[in-house]
């Protein structure tokens, strides 16, 4: 699948079926997060990947909005160290993993971490050392075929292009041309 193919097809799944996601899969996901860009190229993630039923289920408890993370047949978490610019590179290595479970045929859905209440209890479940934080989840797994999310003729509602492009300012006329000087 090409990178542009993946993005059209990226959708967040919240119901999987019960089989696992195999060792090698999320190796291959986590390795894509790993190439994502970061500030100053330090970075600073580190990804914890769970597959043990009761520490899935455990973190769907501790969510406000994850609970299907119990269901799921695995759970990446997203740390990174404290530096400035940490939730802009760890954000970028979840993008990144999303499009690389779409790619392999994983169904995926972004559950927040940085920011809310329940971090601190995952981030001690999981074990993180002092100074890193939780930036997100990304709950993996086979999709359920009863999940409407799913249906790949059912394109998600998106703002057309020319509400969101501004060429060279905001609500400007100009042209998309660019002009080089000599």
């Amino acid at each position: 699948m090409d990178t542009l193919m993946a993005i059209a097809q990226r959708r967040s799944n919240r119901k999987f079926r019960p089989e696992p996601v195999p060792p090698e899969a999320i190796q291959t996901i986590v390795n894509a997060g790993r190439m994502a860009p970061s500030a100053m190229n330090q970075q600073p993630w580190a990804f914890v990947a769970v597959t043990e039923k009761m520490t899935l289920e455990r973190i769907g408890d501790l969510t406000d909005y994850g609970e299907f993370i119990a269901e799921a047949g695995a759970c990446i978490a997203v740390f990174c160290h404290a530096n400035k610019y940490y939730l802009e590179d760890g954000c970028a290595a979840v993008t990144i993993m999303l499009l690389a479970a779409t790619d392999l045929g994983i169904g995926s859905c972004w559950v927040a971490g940085d920011k809310k209440a329940y971090a601190p209890a995952i981030a001690e479940l999981l074990g993180a050392p002092d100074g890193y934080h939780l930036v997100a989840m990304v709950a993996l797994g086979y999709v359920d075929p009863h999940d409407a999310v799913h249906d790949p003729d059912a394109m998600p509602i998106r703002r057309p292009l020319a509400d969101v492009l501004h060429w060279h300012r905001f609500n400007a006329t100009l042209s998309p041309v660019v002009t080089t000087s000599v």
